[in-house]
């Protein structure tokens, strides 16, 4: 199988995340978007396809992500975002868990590791993401409540992904607001992994950095 490369999910990722608050107010926009969401799950498939093992249950993830979302989009009646939304969920998550497993256990700092650090911190706030909608499909009443009277009133694309990145990075504007108990739980979670993250990322990279056979202390000597 093929190394570990979190180079092309970055870029799959930083595409996702430049275009997305753009192409969803366009005609045809959700198709855009949903080619690269698509891409990101495949390239999240091919960054971890190190391992046979890990390559096959990533592809087994993927199918029901992927299709999902195109039969969502093109059939919404025959099925619910909620199906996709929750397949998207756990093939993330697992790719999350791979990259950390790879990122842990790096003999040194290349870039490679750098990549895969990156990507695994967009794609925890893309897993919050999809939870954030996930929830406002399930919760009847509204699990959230804008606080302002520009652009649309449901957690879904983009509102989502904002929401979710600025209670990642604990910014927190407070325009958005979540009212349910799973909502506050789920931002209440986001914002604790985030911070935790970062801290602990950087204690990481630190001390590879800082190992006597890492790469940049071979090239110093």
């Amino acid at each position: 199988m093929r190394r570990l490369s979190a180079v092309e999910l970055l870029i799959a990722l930083g595409l996702l995340f430049l275009f997305l608050p753009f192409v969803e107010e366009i005609k045809g926009g959700d198709i855009i978007v949903s080619i690269l969401l698509s891409l990101v799950l495949i390239s999240a498939v091919l960054a971890v396809a190190n391992r046979r093992r890990t390559f096959v249950v990533a592809v087994l993830l993927a199918i029901p992500a992927v299709v999902g979302r195109w039969i969502n989009h093109f059939r919404p009646d025959l099925l619910p975002p909620a199906i996709f939304l929750v397949a998207g969920l756990v093939l993330v998550a697992f790719v999350v868990a791979n990259l950390l497993r790879f990122i842990l256990r790096a003999p040194s700092v290349n870039a490679e590791v750098l990549c895969a650090s990156i990507s695994a911190y967009l794609m925890l706030g893309l897993i919050w993401t999809m939870a954030y909608w996930l929830v406002d499909q399930l919760t009847p009443g509204g699990a959230f409540s804008f606080n302002t009277n520009a652009g649309p009133r449901s957690i879904n694309g983009f509102n989502a992904f904002y929401f979710s990145f600025i209670t990642l990075s604990t910014v927190g504007y407070g325009d958005i607001t979540p009212v349910s108990t799973i909502a506050r739980w789920l931002a209440a979670m986001e914002a604790m992994t985030g911070m935790l993250y970062v801290a602990v990322l950087i204690a990481r990279l630190v001390s590879l950095y800082s190992a006597p056979g890492s790469t940049e202390h071979r090239e110093e000597k």
